[in-house]
């Protein structure tokens, strides 16, 4: 009995596990993928709730053979306090260059899947295996609705959970 407890437990973690979200891009470009990405929607970690004029900053740190994040917001509001949030990201998987592992702060480091790009680069999808988090960013912050709505039907064609995906609010030269 205690020996079919302890199987069925391992096939339950296993299972669970099968149920993380691996799925990526086939090729990310890194030149292409370096620079300014306006954060359009998603569902967001605790320190980027309330977030007005997203951006993330990619630049390829030669050095350190990694990427340097510069994630910028307005807090709150489209005037708010702007809040600075520095990461860097690690290239896991290097034929693909779609999975990464990014670390906000020292020694923590969370997994970033490459789901979904635009094969002129002007939109991504960004992902974890769990589902919990999404990003949604282009290269201009003025997407409309039809487009957002088109990407978020092929993530979730894919198979990644879309439920309460939320828009952030841009507005620039204000």
């Amino acid at each position: 009995m205690r020996k079919l407890c302890l199987i069925q437990f391992v096939l339950l973690i296993m299972g669970c596990a099968s149920l993380k979200y691996k799925k990526t891009v086939s090729k990310v470009e890194l030149d292409r993928f370096m620079g300014k990405w306006y954060v359009i929607a998603g569902r967001f970690t605790y320190f980027e709730q309330g977030a007005h004029n997203a951006v993330e900053n990619y630049t390829w740190n030669e050095k350190h053979n990694r990427v340097d994040i510069n994630f910028t917001y307005n807090k709150d509001s489209l005037k708010g306090e702007e809040k600075n949030i520095t990461q860097k990201g690690w290239i896991k998987n290097k034929k693909t260059n779609a999975y990464w592992e990014v670390s906000p702060l020292w020694p923590f480091k969370f997994d970033y899947l490459v789901i979904d790009l635009d094969k002129d680069y002007q939109w991504t999808v960004v992902g974890v295996p769990s589902q919990k988090y999404v990003w949604i960013m282009a290269r201009n912050w003025k997407m409309d609705s039809k487009k957002l709505d088109e990407i978020i039907d092929r993530i979730q064609s894919k198979g990644y959970n879309i439920k309460n995906i939320k828009r952030v609010p841009h507005a620039w030269n204000i």
